[in-house]
């Protein structure tokens, strides 16, 4: 999966450029779940509010957050890892977007790699229950903040190293995981690839969430004139890794339109394209760069 290679479903997309179809406005339901350290009852609550949040508001994508599967925690993910798409967790997602006919943005899980290493890893399902993309989390949550939290991800995970763009009519939607939003340069490289919506699965904590959460969010919206739509698990203060909660959408003027608080919620939110070629339009940022002085370029 490299920057530029656009992930879609061979029966969906196809129906879709055979018609010339772009639909505009396309409606999200965002699921805030409470994780416990029991895989099977994660996997059956987290089933659950998919197809509750499918059959109440017919969304077309469904996303979940980091880690719905498992604690989240260094010493956890040897234990709670799959291989993917053959582990009880893809399966559950594969099946269910099947049934339910909707994308799903998969959250995230520890993924056991070809290679026998471990990735924080998001999937995305089509209508079809086809594995169209797979993005492992590129920046590692390494961090060590006086009087707050100290994580370092690395000492059980492994970083991915590829960009993963999908497409759903005909639109594009940039994956990254929690810590990738901190890193401008990455959401630069999708805007530049045509992206209109950035999708960050993340478990922001108690030090890093009130300070930055919804800052980065609006930064990012901001810079690139697209949607920003983040997914966290529910707060629960008795866990190893207290969650700040609070997922979010941001659209292209950077304002917030839509806001979970803590707790388990399911959030609705229709996404209206035509916003950001009206705002590109407005502010034309990208045309006037300096191109001549600076650049965002990929190594890759």
């Amino acid at each position: 999966m490299i920057l530029g290679e656009i992930h879609n479903c061979s029966l969906f997309s196809s129906i879709f450029a055979g018609s010339n179809f772009i639909d505009t406005v396309m409606r999200l339901a965002l699921i805030q779940l409470k994780v416990t350290k029991d895989k099977l009852a994660n996997l059956q609550h987290a089933s659950e509010k998919i197809r509750e949040a499918v059959k109440e508001h017919k969304p077309r994508l469904v996303a979940l957050p980091e880690c719905f599967n498992s604690p989240y925690g260094t010493k956890y993910f040897p234990e709670y890892a799959e291989t993917i798409p053959n582990g009880e967790s893809a399966k559950t997602l594969s099946e269910l977007a099947k049934e339910l006919g909707v994308y799903i943005v998969g959250g995230s899980i520890p993924e056991l790699g070809e290679d026998n290493k471990l990735y924080n890893t998001c999937t995305v399902w089509c209508p079809e229950g086809k594995l169209i993309a797979k993005h492992r989390k590129v920046h590692l949550y390494d961090t060590d903040v006086k009087g707050g939290i100290r994580f370092k991800e690395s000492d059980t995970l492994s970083p991915g190293n590829q960009f993963t763009i999908i497409e759903i009519d005909g639109h594009k939607i940039g994956i990254g995981i929690c810590y990738d939003i901190r890193f401008e340069e990455m959401a630069k490289l999708y805007r530049i690839e045509g992206c209109e919506m950035l999708m960050y699965p993340a478990a922001f904590n108690m030090t890093s969430g009130p300070l930055h959460w919804e800052l980065l969010q609006r930064a990012r919206a901001n810079d690139n004139q697209l949607y920003v739509v983040t997914i966290s698990p529910a707060r629960d203060e008795t866990a190893d890794y207290v969650a700040y909660g609070n997922s979010m959408v941001v659209d292209p003027w950077a304002k917030v339109i839509k806001q979970a608080k803590e707790y388990e919620e399911t959030i609705i939110a229709d996404i209206d394209f035509s916003l950001v070629e009206s705002v590109r339009q407005q502010i034309t940022v990208f045309p006037q760069r300096r191109l001549d002085m600076y650049g965002t370029v990929k190594k890759i």
